[in-house]
């Protein structure tokens, strides 16, 4: 999975540090070489010795070692790897991320790499909810890092909440994704995931049952086949995937704008459930029930068409794009319409009636719509369903 790539691990100071030495252990499994860096509060946790040990390589902790500058200075050790992996990456070291600090050999390897790099956040419950901390993984994610994790469960500090660090497996199998070497190798792929929020005020909005579960699963499979995969997602329940570049929205106009943003791009899925219209005469305040008047009259306006505007763009149009098109009656006739009505390649049509429990569930039952006949996909897991349209991308990019 990993055969013959070499891994910087940083080690960041928290009591999940002990994790880390599993995960050298994990990552030589899976074939990859590991050159282990410690940072002061690291060494709390874990000795280099142990690190050192089980990597099998000298364990790096100080920028200022003169010998270690002589034999590898940090700019040769800092793009020698082919992937940083930070594990865990504390508070205080995603905001020494997120702001360019370089005070350290850890943040200075991280400031002067030109390589992919991979966070497993860990930290206290509280820490991890805190505005600062969010706002440095925004920056982050924008800046291109790949986080995974952490994880919902019981913490060292007694508490119960998300801040646990992802387990070994989890960290090899993200890591394994940010350097596929598969069919989709050097490919970049655009998909949009989840429900767009339309306001009506600044407490109600206009949405739909979408949980962004399918096009969190597409997009860590087109990852798993090598693809570098921007994922623009509005508010959905579902998990974000790992291993891609993530962007957060809410209306389906600032999904547009994030769509424009990340072209050029080789393909395009776009699986997310935008709203067709916006109210137009959204108010800055909360409405309020008047008893005399009865409801207030809200006026609507089309929102932009995402997937027609990427199979019509007339310099920047993907060699593929893919729609989707969920309905609840005629669903192949109507998918049929939608393709020609769109100009896009392909649209995996759904009959998302409530009976079905598809939107917003598990499973899913697609009808691939092409220029060919239609073909029907068995009813299955919304992953399953994920890796079979990522094959036939694969398929279709070669």
């Amino acid at each position: 999975m990993l055969q013959g790539r070499k891994i910087l691990l940083i080690i960041g100071g928290g009591i999940a540090a002990y994790k880390s030495l599993d995960l050298i252990r994990r990552l030589q499994d899976a074939g990859a070489g590991v050159t282990p860096v410690l940072t002061r509060a690291a060494e709390e946790f874990v000795t280099p010795l142990s690190a050192s040990a089980l990597a099998g390589q000298k364990a790096y902790r100080d920028l200022f070692d003169l010998t270690d500058e002589a034999e590898m200075g940090h700019i040769e050790l800092s793009r020698a790897a082919d992937l940083i992996v930070v594990a865990p990456a504390t508070a205080d070291l995603m905001a020494k991320m997120a702001h360019g600090h370089a005070d350290d050999l850890a943040s200075t390897l991280l400031m002067a790499t030109d390589k992919r790099v991979l966070i497993a956040p860990a930290m206290n419950v509280r820490m991890w909810t805190h505005p600062a901390t969010q706002r440095n993984l925004a920056t982050l994610r924008g800046d291109g890092i790949l986080i995974t994790g952490p994880d919902e469960g019981a913490m060292a500090c007694g508490e119960y909440g998300p801040g646990r660090m992802a387990e070994p497996p989890q960290i090899v199998q993200a890591a394994a994704a940010a350097l596929a070497d598969g069919p989709l190798s050097g490919k970049h792929i655009i998909v949009t995931s989840g429900p767009t929020h339309e306001p009506i005020d600044p407490v109600r909005y206009i949405a739909n049952r979408s949980s962004g579960a399918q096009g969190s699963a597409i997009a860590e499979a087109l990852s798993a086949l090598g693809a570098r995969v921007s994922f623009i997602t509005g508010p959905a329940t579902a998990k974000h995937p790992q291993g891609v570049h993530i962007s957060e929205v809410d209306t389906a106009a600032q999904m547009a704008d994030a769509v424009a943003a990340a072209l050029p791009a080789d393909a395009a899925v776009c699986a997310a459930a935008v709203a067709d219209w916006h109210v137009t005469s959204a108010s800055d305040s909360k409405l309020k029930k008047d008893v005399t008047g009865g409801p207030p009259s809200l006026s609507f306006a089309e929102n932009a068409d995402i997937l027609h505007t990427l199979s019509t763009h007339p310099t920047q149009r993907p060699k593929l794009v893919v729609g989707f098109a969920a309905e609840t009656d005629d669903v192949v006739a109507h998918a049929t319409a939608k393709r020609a009505r769109k100009g896009c390649d392909w649209i995996l049509a759904n009959d998302v009636r409530p009976e079905t429990g598809i939107m917003g569930g598990t499973e899913n039952a697609v009808t691939l719509i092409t220029d060919q006949e239609p073909e029907v996909w068995p009813r299955q897991s919304k992953i399953d369903t994920a890796r079979q349209l990522a094959a036939r991308i694969a398929q279709a990019m070669e």
